[in-house]
């Protein structure tokens, strides 16, 4: 390390330890964000069928692709606009749209001011979960971004787990709403009060600039070429992002059929919740190690087999029949998103510069995050053509190949 790698502009200085406190109060701001998708994550998918009697599956998860192609745009222009507007202006905005979310949900007389709810959703957190990123990486060196990475979707997860399981366990003691949508309008108005509260990052991130090398001119880049560069031109982050996009991918296809895959095995709502609450919760605990990890081993082989243990605990869960089963199941598709999650994008932020790194990690996380809506969209349809276990089943082989895609195209991204 060197002296400006922690250095000053006044009383501004790079470093986890050195910005301590700024950086508790996002990781509390974030367990609140992951809050507000949990809450949707058991309950949502049976209110489409008891509800409002949906029968067809891909009707079911419209509510995921409404949330997953709104976060996608947001999270595009997002970044963009935190450069130039400031991360703490979008977290604030962010919160104050989450807040309609839940009073929609309760009060919806038809399944399309469900998908409007998700609409909102999208907004909240391609705002919210996005600047909470963008302000660690504003605070942390570059050898410590995995770690801050990791204690980020840490708490998103562990917040969506918790929610998922309280959610369940509030439905499954007095109905599917409105109660469980209470808690929701807890979530979003501490989220606002932290956010209104927390420090903006904005001197953080010059005093990053200025320590840059002297003939970096990455400056110049457009957006339009950072999109090509993020998405096709360089190998690194094109492989960094079709495995981001395949893990959302497969993370939409399980938001939306496995509720109704276990409610088809005979598990009642209680059991359902603690399985659908298992996987994130994994997927949140495990980020403590794997994001610290890449730090100290590189991000390309913990990409690699971080997929292929995706794929194993889809077809895990698949041909189980037990409850104990299913949870393990869980538990493993939960680590193999947790290998992924943090050190993606750590590989994204140790290619980009400051001066475009907020705009990089806006289109990595747009096409992440399409994802959801990808995977809600070809696993309603494959349920509806064959069946619900099909479809789980051949969106299983997508986290697979894309780990074999970023064995043969991606190099190591962490310097030493």
């Amino acid at each position: 390390m060197t002296t400006s790698d922690v250095k000053t502009d006044g009383a501004v200085k790079i470093g986890l330890k050195e910005n301590m406190a700024l950086f508790a109060m996002l990781v509390v701001i974030n367990l609140f964000v992951g809050s507000m998708v949990g809450l949707e994550r058991t309950v949502l998918p049976l209110i489409g069928e008891e509800v409002f009697g949906l029968e067809s599956a891909s009707a079911a998860l419209s509510f995921i692709v409404s949330f997953g192609f709104t976060k996608a745009i947001v999270n595009f222009f997002a970044g963009n606009l935190a450069d130039r507007f400031g991360r703490k202006h979008l977290l604030i905005i962010g919160w104050m749209v989450g807040l309609f979310i839940p009073v929609i949900v309760i009060f919806a007389n038809s399944w399309w001011w469900i998908v409007f709810a998700n609409v909102l959703l999208g907004i909240n957190q391609g705002t919210t979960w996005s600047m909470t990123v963008n302000m660690k990486m504003d605070l942390v060196r570059s050898n410590q971004r995995g770690l801050a990475l990791g204690f980020n979707e840490f708490a998103g997860y562990i917040g969506v787990a918790v929610a998922a399981f309280v959610s369940g366990y509030v439905a499954s003691v007095y109905a599917l709403r409105p109660e469980p949508f209470y808690l929701g309008l807890a979530f979003a108005g501490i989220g606002l009060v932290l956010s209104l509260l927390v420090s903006d990052t904005g001197k953080h991130l010059k005093l990053q600039i200025q320590q840059q090398p002297q003939n970096n001119t990455t400056s110049t880049f457009s957006m339009k070429e950072i999109f090509k560069k993020t998405t096709w031109q360089d190998r690194n982050l094109s492989s960094a992002t079709f495995s981001g996009l395949t893990t959302n991918l497969k993370d939409g296809m399980a938001w939306g059929l496995l509720p109704i895959f276990l409610a088809g095995s005979g598990l009642s709502v209680g059991e359902i919740g603690v399985v659908v609450s298992v996987y994130p919760a994994a997927w949140g605990v495990f980020q403590l190690f794997t994001g610290v990890l890449s730090d100290r081993i590189g991000r390309k082989w913990m990409i690699v087999s971080g997929m292929w243990t995706q794929a194993a605990g889809i077809w895990w869960i698949l041909f189980s029949d037990a409850y104990a089963s299913w949870i393990i199941g869980a538990i493993i598709l939960g680590l193999g998103t947790a290998m992924v999650y943090p050190t993606l994008l750590a590989a994204i932020s140790d290619i980009a510069s400051p001066e475009w790194r907020a705009s990089s990690l806006g289109v990595y996380r747009s096409w992440r995050d399409s994802g959801y809506a990808f995977g809600a969209l070809i696993a309603g349809i494959l349920a509806d053509l064959i069946n619900v276990a099909w479809a789980i089943g051949l969106v299983g082989l997508l986290p697979l190949l894309a780990g074999i895609n970023a064995a043969l195209r991606m190099k190591e991204t962490l310097k030493k």
